[in-house]
Order: C-alpha cells, then structure tokens, then sequence
C-alpha cells in the first residue's frame, strides 16, 4: 500500500487529484467539455458559412455569367386569332353541319339557311340577264335594218323630189293643180319617212351602242344583279374561310339570323402564338428576335418550346382595359406596369404537341444579344386573307358569259 502511494507521489498525482469527488477536480472536467463542444461548434458554424460563401460566390459566377442574361416570367398566355363566323344575309338556319371542338377546313360547310328567296331572285335576276342580251341584240340587228330603211327613204324622197321639180315649172295646161299638191305632198311624206327612220336608227344606236352585247349599260347592270343574287344564294351555306376548330357555337337550329349575328368561332390552333406579360424594367434589355424559352402547364418541364420575341404591345394592360387608371387622385399610388410580349412558336412544335388558347406558360427570354432599339417593333407586318369566296365570283362570272354567249348566237341565229 505504502508503495502504491509513492508510486503515485512519483507520477505526479496526490490523492486530491484522483478523488472524482473533489470540486477542483469536477470543475476542470466540466471545462474541458465546454471548450470541446465550443471547438466543435466553432468548425461546424466554420463549414456552414464557407459553404455559404461558396454557393454565394457560385451564384454571384452564375448571374454575373449567364443568369443576368435571362427575364423570366409566369404571367403568360397561349394566345392565336379566335374567327368570328357570321351569317351575310338574313335567314333561317334549316341544318348545323358542325359542333364545338370539330375541325373543320377552309370551305367547308358550316351552316344552311333556307335559300327559297335567294332562289327565287336568282332565277328573276337570270331571266332578266336573259332579256337583257336579247334586247341588246335585237337592237344591234335592228340598227342595220335601220339603215338600210333610211337608204330607201332617201331613195323615195330622191324620187319625190324629181318628180316635184318635174311639175313645178309645167303650166296649168301641162299640170294640173291638184296633181302639183300631190306630188308637194310626197315630197314633204318621204321627208317625214326618212326622219322617222333616222329615229329609230338613233335609238337603236342609243340602246346597242358602239359597243359590243357584254359591255352595252343593259347587259351590265343585269349582269351586276344576277351577280350579287348568286352569291346571295351562295351565302345560304356558310363555309369556314380557314381551317381550325370550331368553338362558342351559340346558333340553333330554326333560329332567324341576319347579317353581322355570329353563329360560332372558329380558333386555327396551328398558328398560336405566347403573350407574356413582363414588368416595366424587365423588357430594358428585351429585342425583337431574341430566343425565348417556353415551357407550359400542360406539358410540364418535358415538352420545351423554342420561340422568338415578335414584337411589343403598343401599351400596357391597363391603357387597353375598359376602365383605365385614374392617376390624378391624391391617394395616388404607383403600381408597377407589364407590357404584353407577342412571341412566336415553332409550327414544328406546335404540331408535336398541341396548345389551347389560354393555357399557362412560363417564359424566360434570353437577352444577351441586344442589337436594335429597345421596344422597336422593326418586323414586317403579316397578313392574312382567305380564298374561300374566290369560287363564286368566277363561277358568277362563268354562268354571265355563258348567258350572254348562248342568247346573243340565238338572235343571230333567229335572225
């Protein structure tokens, strides 16, 4: 025992040391905890912020390289042109040959009104078209009966004449009074024929002209209603003038429908465009041309389309709403603008995968090529027509030729 005591002298250690039970010795412990977890404390708030450092300098790379480059936005649209179809003359719907969300081509039939009226005035503008030619005709036959009527009325008052002058020097035991006013009287009667005749002529020349049967003022101006009362009876069907789907179909059948009542709309979903709203300082750095990411709520991150800004609103949303901003109150507050974006779609893609007017989209455009003038709308203007109704004025034009054609042979023939 007394040498476990020395050996323990010698080590360094006295019985107060060793004793757990001691407060100095307790205390000592305790404090070498602490200053361990504050150690551990101290690297792991070390580590903390040096990654946040890290991924702060990471970002900070990031936006000053390419994220700074980029003007997002979520407040965008699927937008494209929505048809109005409307009925052009006044009528009652007898068949609906479409339903909402058909497609439907350009020319095809949509709509049929009942067309006994247009029906009727067709064949009345016909028949007077007919009559038309076929006086127009007659008087250009007439016109040289006319003439050669006029030739023997000159002849007869030639004939007249001599005779007159043959008697007008006799005397009254060569020729008698009474045959003296006779011959006076032919003379003055073939003057009266040939007068007579030279009216007609000129009425004849009046009605024919010197132009021919197709251009006379008759013939054109039947021809102008017999063109407008076909194409009225062609208006009995509507047709679609694009090709599309069909959408906001209000007309029913029996329905009384006139000129400018819309029937349904029909919505060309193959030319879709993005209207995205960006705030005011967003579009500093936008141009026309610039590549646009588009991604939509339908499709979700899978589906990406490719796009290019097409030009800039010509003012925000509140200067086209119906009941713009009044700024002159005192309570005025400002509230940051957005103006619409116009941003094409690839057609390719579009097609790969379809879009419906409305849907969300989440646009981010990239602006780091920024050569133009800010807000500059520099793109040609495109156009639009259809070529649905080009069928119906040549088949009007065909059916006037063909009328003229067949009654103005016929006359000649008859005559």
């Amino acid at each position: 025992m007394h040498n476990d005591k020395q050996a323990q002298h010698a080590a360094g250690w006295t019985e107060e040391q060793t004793n757990p039970a001691n407060p100095a010795n307790a205390a000592g412990i305790t404090s070498g905890a602490h200053d361990a977890k504050r150690a551990t404390r101290r690297r792991r708030f070390a580590v903390f912020f040096g990654m946040v450092a890290l991924a702060g300098v990471a970002w900070l790379t990031y936006w000053g390289l390419s994220a700074r480059f980029f003007e997002e936005t979520d407040d965008a649209y699927a937008a494209g042109n929505i048809v109005q179809i409307a009925a052009q003359i006044p009528g009652t719907v007898t068949d609906i040959l479409v339903d909402n969300t058909r497609q439907v081509r350009a020319g095809q039939p949509l709509v049929k009104l009942d067309d006994a009226e247009a029906a009727a005035a067709f064949a009345q503008a016909k028949a007077q078209l007919t009559l038309a030619v076929r006086q127009v005709a007659n008087a250009t036959i007439s016109r040289k009966l006319y003439v050669q009527s006029i030739d023997a009325r000159r002849a007869e008052l030639a004939l007249a004449q001599r005779a007159l002058a043959a008697r007008d020097h006799a005397s009254v035991e060569v020729v008698s009074p009474e045959e003296l006013a006779r011959a006076r009287e032919a003379v003055a009667v073939a003057q009266a024929n040939l007068a007579s005749a030279q009216v007609q002529l000129d009425a004849a020349r009046a009605l024919g002209g010197k132009f021919p049967v197709e251009a006379s003022p008759p013939v054109l101006q039947a021809a102008a209603q017999l063109r407008l009362a076909y194409r009225n009876l062609q208006r009995t069907t509507v047709v679609s003038p694009v090709d599309g789907t069909v959408g906001q179909r209000s007309v029913q059948i029996g329905q009384q429908v006139g000129p400018g009542l819309a029937l349904m709309s029909i919505i060309p979903l193959e030319r879709l465009w993005v209207e995205a709203n960006f705030k005011e300082g967003q579009i500093r750095s936008m141009r026309v041309g610039q590549p646009v990411r588009i991604v939509s709520d339908v499709y979700g991150s899978q589906v990406v389309y490719q796009g290019h800004v097409e030009g800039f609103s010509a003012g925000t949303g509140s200067a086209f709403s119906m009941l713009p901003s009044q700024n002159a109150a005192g309570n005025w507050i400002k509230v940051v603008q957005r103006v619409p974006i116009v941003i094409s779609l690839d057609p390719a893609e579009l097609a790969a995968h379809p879009l419906r007017l409305g849907l969300s989209m989440q646009v981010s455009v990239d602006t780091h090529v920024r050569s133009g003038h800010l807000i500059g709308n520099d793109t040609p203007a495109a156009t639009q027509s259809t070529r649905v109704h080009d069928n119906v004025s040549r088949d009007a034009d065909a059916l006037i030729a063909q009328i003229i054609r067949d009654n103005s042979d016929r006359s000649s023939a008859a005559d």
